[in-house]
């Protein structure tokens, strides 16, 4: 609470109004919206005639939808701006439950006097952050908002129920996503050594080679850089190689976020590291940290203006880092996609098998064509999984080898029914000697039938 009144006051609120900063338009179309709406519409019949005020938010603190059946708390809400299309994040409202549990990534309570903005506190407030049940992002909030002279022992335990039941149903209505555990972070050491640049870098595209010479080039003028790009893309070690280019005989100490309730004891076990003259500090992840371990790490690192600078952070994109980091950053380079990288594919898969195996295992040119024409949405991350999957079970891997999801090219959510078919099909293709007529004849279908199939679930022969 005193870390987000100290950044309240470093972002210049003004403690006697909310601003109004006003959206024309509202991200309403995604999943986690239509599940929030759908959570929060239960919500609100269980607090008939209460007066509480239920709204869900996006990762912003852009206020998407409000309901609430108590009219009073209605205009009193309309009144400081707490309302669809209004931002709510610290810098425009101050410290406040919504913006804190966004901020920290955490359930936050904050009781009238704790509000930052006088207006605030006659007003209590319990916001629960919601996280994609696929890969942990911050979606947004679930806010729940009464007076601040009513009892409020419940109402942070009705809003992280609430984010808890918008997480599982949209677990469902994505069809067979499973969920990811919490990560509990991650802390290692890279020793550089006398190894030339790139000797264990087998990617080859114009691309990542691009971007690896752009990593280089920032962290030589001595910033702070931000390496953005999807989950699973490589940003972590971009960062590595260009901090090993610059520091061949030093170290690189990689630390990975965990979930915000470890980031305390993770940080404490390696920060000192910071300021050491001999190291460089990848964080990975740092999208996902609570505001405070941003200032903190700001701190520690020696500011915004050290030279040159101990830290490189990573991140899905530059403006989901916290703030206070965000501020802080120099230089931002973007790792590109495995789809935008296709020369990569084959060295990387080669590479991943021999790690697994230690020797060459080979591929059949079919395997090769086939993990060459995949879309990759999990990145390299998926083609290491994959890969190392086939090696295990195979001297040569061929198609047979392979999931059914990287042999068709589909790029839509498939109900389970379709799975299975998708899976079936690709399992009687991929068996040795076969011909479409026998898949066909197997699959109890026709070949007509069995060839619009194959477009439809876009299955590479």
């Amino acid at each position: 609470m005193r870390a987000s009144w100290a950044r309240s006051e470093q972002y210049g609120v003004s403690p006697e109004e909310v601003a109004e900063v006003y959206a024309d338009e509202l991200p309403t179309g995604s999943l986690f919206f239509e599940c929030g709406a759908r959570v929060l519409q239960g919500l609100r019949t269980t607090l008939a005639d209460e007066p509480v005020g239920v709204m869900l938010t996006d990762p912003h603190g852009l206020v998407l939808t409000r309901w609430s059946d108590d009219s009073r708390i209605e205009h009193s809400l309309d009144r400081v701006h707490l309302a669809p299309g209004f931002y709510y994040d610290e810098r425009t409202a101050g410290t406040n439950g919504l913006a804190l549990a966004l901020a920290d990534q955490v359930p936050a309570l904050v009781r009238g006097g704790d509000h930052y903005v006088a207006p605030l506190r006659r007003y209590t407030c319990a916001a629960a952050p919601v996280m994609d049940p696929g890969d942990g992002r911050l979606l947004g909030c679930i806010n729940l908002t009464t007076w601040s002279q009513t009892s409020s022992h419940l109402l942070l335990a009705l809003a992280q129920s609430a984010s808890a039941n918008t997480t599982s149903l949209m677990q469902v209505r994505s069809v067979g996503l499973h969920e990811q555990p919490a990560p509990r972070g991650e802390v290692f050491h890279v020793l550089t050594g006398e190894r030339p640049l790139g000797a264990e870098d087998p990617c080859v595209s114009i691309g990542w080679s691009a971007a690896r010479a752009e990593t280089i080039a920032a962290l030589a003028t001595g910033g702070l850089v931000a390496v953005v790009g999807e989950s699973g893309s490589g940003r972590t070690t971009l960062a590595m190689l260009g901090r090993r280019a610059g520091n061949r005989r030093g170290r690189v100490l990689v630390a990975r976020a965990p979930r915000p309730s470890d980031v305390s004891g993770w940080m404490a076990l390696w920060s000192p590291e910071l300021r050491a003259d001999d190291i460089g500090v990848v964080v990975s992840a740092a999208d996902t940290l609570p505001s405070w371990a941003a200032t903190q790490l700001v701190a520690d690192a020696g500011g915004r203006d050290r030279r040159p600078h101990p830290l490189i952070v990573t991140a899905t994109s530059y403006e989901t880092i916290p703030s206070p980091l965000r501020e802080a950053v120099h230089t931002v380079v973007e790792a590109p996609p495995l789809r935008h990288r296709a020369d990569d594919v084959a060295p990387l898969a080669a590479f991943f098998a021999r790690q697994l195996r230690h020797r060459d295992v080979g591929f059949t040119p079919r395997a090769m064509r086939a993990l060459g024409a995949a879309s990759w949405p999990g990145n390299v991350a998926e083609l290491r999984t994959v890969v190392r999957d086939a090696a295990a079970r195979s001297d040569l891997v061929d198609v047979r080898h392979l999931p059914a999801g990287v042999v068709s090219g589909g790029d839509h959510v498939l109900t389970r029914i379709e799975a299975f078919e998708r899976d079936e099909i690709v399992r009687c293709l991929a068996a040795p000697g076969a011909t479409v007529a026998h898949a066909a004849t197997e699959l109890g279908m026709s070949r007509a039938t069995l060839y619009r199939k194959i477009s439809r679930y876009r299955i590479a022969l």
